[in-house]
């Protein structure tokens, strides 16, 4: 059964990696790409602990990045990862949505707080996801 769980935990890692490797090819953020490409996914993964653990954040905020990050740990998908391209892009796609909600919800001001990587890496992630990394720091809604 443990076994099955670390396993389970190294395909939605090496998932979540290919899906942002993708979508870094896509965008080509500045910068050596296979660099950002291995930074972004470790950068990522603490961003998300380090939001889910922030108690300013509203609870509803925290909640949805505790279920995304169960939902890249556990091995079902939405779309089976074997799947070329697409199997992986769920992962994103989701990654992507919930950012934006957090975004929406806490501010840009939040995310960027509680960054761990560079400023390309950053920037990378706010062209992934949608978000303007400029702009008012305040939540839209509350």
């Amino acid at each position: 059964m443990l076994w099955d769980i670390l396993i389970g935990v190294a395909v939605a890692v090496v998932a979540s990696w290919m899906a942002l490797l993708i979508g870094l090819l896509i965008v080509r953020p500045s910068g050596p790409l296979l660099k950002e490409a291995l930074r972004i996914l470790p950068d990522l993964l603490r961003l998300l602990r380090r939001l889910a653990g922030d108690a300013t954040l509203p609870r509803g905020v925290r909640v949805r990045l505790g279920l995304l990050m169960a939902y890249l740990a556990i091995p079902i998908d939405l779309i089976p990862d074997f799947i070329p391209v697409i199997g992986y892009a769920d992962d994103a796609i989701i990654v992507a949505a919930v950012l934006r909600s957090v975004v929406r919800r806490a501010g840009i001001g939040a995310v960027r707080r509680h960054w761990p990587g560079t400023e390309d890496g950053f920037a990378a992630l706010c062209r992934l996801t949608g978000i303007r990394p400029t702009g008012s720091d305040s939540p839209v809604e509350r």
